[in-house]
């Protein structure tokens, strides 16, 4: 049953990361608007999805997150994803910093001081960078910030550490996507992307285009959908659109 949603309200990114796997940047948006968003949420809360995350794109760089946030109040267990670069006081239960290299650690670990215990780090892992993430890991742990706090994302598309390259700076016990070990679908999460599109994950590009915004309507689009593994992907995340099921 699909318990767990993550919606890209918009790819605009004034950072535009070279690396981003769906290639957001200052010259791209979305369409979604705050009220779809806030119905489509609730209608998936009402039909027993219980935590929604917000990423993108940044979205604390579009317009509407705040009026969205607040009116989903109470309704869902609500997270943020953020690259930290235009952090404020958001009314959300987790907020996740991405680090990107090395060099954003201490901002990072700075930032994290302000938020709540149950707010993290996605820390991007490269096979070709274990060395500089080594170093990061040792100072989130060195200033309190455990694996508990921590979620090793790998580079996806190319430059992909191992599950054993990541146990090797991480330790023996961390967080990191369910399909580290082997690519599969989830079959409690579903990723719903700024176009509207729906997909068994965030990095594929095997997608169906969402009809309405509606829980029934994004098990519609799911269903006999298939899943590109993201090894093949090139940055920008182009999707396949699958037709109608």
């Amino acid at each position: 049953m699909i318990d767990r949603i993550s919606i890209e309200p918009t790819r605009y990114c004034t950072k535009g990361c070279g690396f981003c796997y769906n290639g957001s940047s200052p010259t791209l948006g979305g369409d979604w608007t705050a009220c779809e968003i806030i119905d489509f949420v609730r209608d998936c809360a009402r039909n027993g999805v219980k935590a929604v995350s917000f990423g993108g794109g940044e979205p604390l760089e579009w317009p509407h997150i705040d009026e969205v946030l607040a009116a989903l109040r109470g309704t869902i267990v609500r997270s943020l994803t953020t690259n930290g670069l235009h952090l404020r006081p958001v009314d959300v239960e987790k907020i996740h910093i991405s680090i990107h290299a090395a060099s954003e650690t201490e901002r990072v670990i700075a930032q994290l001081e302000t938020l709540s215990r149950t707010s993290g780090v996605n820390l991007l892992v490269r096979k070709s960078r274990l060395g500089e993430t080594s170093e990061s890991v040792r100072k989130l742990h060195a200033a309190g910030i455990g694996n508990d706090r921590i979620v090793y994302l790998p580079m996806r598309g190319s430059d992909t550490p191992s599950a054993e390259d990541i146990a090797r700076i991480a330790g023996p016990k961390f967080q990191s996507m369910t399909c580290l070990s082997a690519c599969g679908k989830s079959p409690r999460f579903v990723s719903i992307g700024a176009d509207k599109t729906v997909a068994w994950c965030s990095y594929t590009v095997s997608r169906r285009p969402l009809e309405r915004p509606t829980y029934v309507s994004m098990l519609r689009a799911l269903r006999g959908l298939d899943l590109v593994p993201c090894d093949v992907i090139s940055i920008g995340r182009q999707p396949i659109r699958q037709p109608a099921a």
